[in-house]
């Protein structure tokens, strides 16, 4: 039995996997006004398809959809099967408010009524 596949029936099996992958996935990275796929992500970094996305570099943002999941430092890793892969440098989660530089108490009151309000 012989495992040799034509180059031409190869190439026709990446890209079906390629684009199964995009159509699976709700990751989206943004660079600038442009947004790519993601075809996959990792612990530290994520693939994107080589032929619909220029070599990114530097701050991007990462989406799940609309969510707005982080924003990462990255550089590019290595090219494999038509994705090119990239690594975090840094890689920040987005939250909605500012983090707090004291410590709140859990039994802390959400707002105080000052004296000159209270009138019955």
């Amino acid at each position: 039995m012989t495992t040799f596949i034509p180059k031409a029936v190869q190439d026709a099996l990446d890209a079906a996997r390629l684009e199964g992958m995009k159509h699976k996935s709700r990751l989206r990275v943004a660079v600038d006004d442009h947004v790519f796929p993601v075809l996959s992500m990792w612990k530290d970094g994520f693939s994107v398809e080589v032929a619909d996305v220029p070599q990114l570099r530097g701050l991007v943002d990462l989406y799940d959809g609309t969510h707005h999941l982080s924003q990462c430092l990255i550089v590019a890793s290595d090219e494999e099967s038509g994705e090119m892969r990239y690594e975090f440098k840094r890689a920040t989660v987005v939250t909605d408010s500012a983090p707090l530089d004291f410590y709140r108490a859990p039994d802390a009151p959400v707002a105080l009524i000052a004296q000159d309000e209270l009138r019955f």
